[in-house]
């Protein structure tokens, strides 16, 4: 599989334009927007400002904890063209895709193979299926074997404990996308080199393949 990469929990500009101005972009970019609780959230007000940006390859991603009407309705005229769904069922799912016609990354905490099978809920109404660790801030990673299962039809995003300077190719067997966010910080903030050293091996990675 071909490895498309997800940067998550951007919260700043200049963090932001150096990411979209890279050589090597990922694929997508997440935003907090709802679960306050994260370090990385931003209000409505900052979000807004931020992701009024120019960029050409990079999809914007609104990331929501079983967001309310009254949430989706005030950021339907932002930036994203994805929203990315925790804890928000197959009906109410598709109600949100058909009514701010928006394409739509289902994430499943991973614990268990019980807990793999829940794709089979989302695959005919999500365009990328997130298969993402317990807990939202402290991600503790799960057994990626437990994705053998899952057909290659299925777009997969793989998320939890995936750390920035990892042998990467291993994910390339397991899943299309890689969603990463907290070992790209130092002290809590993102770090710019960082990110260049993962967007570059990302890039050697799909120039291998």
């Amino acid at each position: 599989m071909i490895i498309d990469i997800k940067i998550c929990g951007v919260s700043d500009l200049k963090t932001l334009n150096y990411i979209i101005k890279h050589p090597h972009p990922p694929k997508f970019i997440g935003f907090i927007t709802n679960y306050k609780k994260s370090k990385r959230y931003l209000n409505f007000e900052a979000l807004k400002k931020l992701i009024n940006v120019k960029r050409e390859k990079v999809n914007f991603v609104s990331v929501l904890v079983d967001p309310d009407e009254e949430m989706l309705k005030k950021i339907k005229n932002l930036n994203f063209d994805y929203y990315q769904l925790y804890d928000v069922s197959p009906q109410k799912t598709k109600l949100i895709k058909e009514k701010y016609n928006k394409k739509i990354i289902s994430a499943i905490p991973i614990e268990n193979k019980e807990d793999v099978e829940r794709y089979k809920q989302f695959e005919s109404i999500s365009d990328i299926i997130l298969f993402d660790s317990k807990g939202y801030e402290k991600s503790i990673g799960f057994n990626h074997e437990l994705l053998n299962g899952v057909p290659n039809s299925i777009n997969k995003m793989l998320a939890g404990n995936i750390q920035f300077d990892d042998k990467l190719d291993k994910y390339s067997k397991i899943a299309d996308i890689i969603d990463i966010s907290g070992s790209l910080e130092t002290s809590g903030e993102k770090d710019i080199s960082k990110i260049n050293i993962f967007l570059e091996n990302i890039s050697k990675l799909k120039n291998e393949n």
